[in-house]
């Protein structure tokens, strides 16, 4: 499962950036992700890989007659688009948005050159799709063999993990649709746990009230998952960084990166920050957010003009600590 909010905002962008040396950097862009957003359809083979930073990615799979189920998240710890890399390009699922935010984009070709030329590259992106195909596999288990109740908590956890809060932002439709039941199940399911002091429940909002009790309830999916994932996560210095440590080394240069809002329109990036105190803050996903709308100072393509924008303070900080 992913730590809170990483140095970069991405952990698989942070290990691809020291892997490389940096030399992915120019390949990645700035990505506005509204929740909603499809990221690809079922059999077509998406145009990018994305790594989402606040956004979380719910991967699906649907029936000829509309029903569908989730078969994982992907949010600030992985990347969307695995078909790119392994060989296959399209895939019988879906991927869209659930939770809106921000991420990174990279073209199909580039990434595909990525894994094709560098060992450490292909390590980390095997390493990760493993990760995700453990997700999909317990996931046939549990929708199999445990109640809707030990589900749900199972589901509310995982949303918990990819970001800060204790809201999830999902109806009782969204929840059941993602479940692969009937929403009266997911309603009788959520006024048990709202019963127990466990959850409150408004239309479109779950608040967690004991995310300790959750826990309990849950089956043993939670567990075996989060596990698996950690024990698959970047390792070494990086994986420190990954999960916000301060990096040893300042680094003032900024470099640059193309900025995309969806669906391919000029973007927008954070004010220069005066320090790294205030750098580091903006990663959250309120300040940053906050931020970001107040001012656009790239177009396209165009290259960040000074030293101190936000994001990429982190990110050449994660650089120059790997160097």
């Amino acid at each position: 499962m992913p730590h809170a909010m990483t140095a970069l905002g991405n952990q698989l962008i942070a290990a691809l950036l020291a892997a490389t040396r940096s030399r992915c950097r120019a390949d990645l862009e700035w990505l506005d992700m509204p929740a909603g957003m499809v990221l690809y359809e079922s059999g077509l083979a998406p145009e990018h890989a994305v790594f989402p930073v606040t956004a979380l990615v719910s991967l699906e799979a649907a029936t000829a007659f509309g029903a569908s189920s989730e078969l994982a998240l992907v949010g600030n710890e992985g990347v969307v688009g695995v078909p790119l890399f392994m060989g296959g390009a399209s895939t019988p699922s879906r991927g869209a948005v659930q939770a809106g935010g921000f991420g990174y984009r990279m073209k199909a070709h580039a990434i595909r050159a990525l894994f094709e030329d560098d060992p450490q590259v292909q390590r980390l992106l095997l390493r990760y799709t493993q990760s995700l195909i453990a997700q999909m596999a317990q996931a046939a288990v549990c929708n199999r063999h445990h109640t809707l109740e030990a589900q749900l908590c199972k589901r509310l956890l995982i949303d918990l993990d990819h970001h800060a809060g204790a809201k999830v932002m999902l109806t009782q439709e969204a929840l059941a649709a993602k479940l692969g039941v009937r929403r009266e199940g997911v309603s009788l399911a959520a006024f048990r746990l709202q019963g127990a002091g466990l959850i409150r429940y408004a239309r479109g909002c779950i608040e967690v009230l004991d995310r300790g009790g959750l826990e309990q309830r849950a089956c043993e999916c939670y567990q075996v998952v989060r596990r698996e994932c950690e024990r698959l996560a970047p390792a070494g210095p990086l994986a420190a960084l990954a999960r916000g440590e301060a990096p040893r080394k300042p680094h003032a240069d900024t470099g640059g990166v193309a900025v995309v809002d969806a669906p391919g329109r000029p973007g927008r990036m954070p004010e220069p920050a005066g320090d790294a105190g205030r750098a580091l803050a903006c990663a959250s996903r309120s300040g940053f957010e906050q931020v970001r709308r107040r001012r656009a100072i790239a177009s396209l393509g165009q290259p960040m003009p000074h030293a101190g924008a936000d994001a990429f303070l982190a990110l050449r900080r994660i650089v120059a600590h790997a160097d």
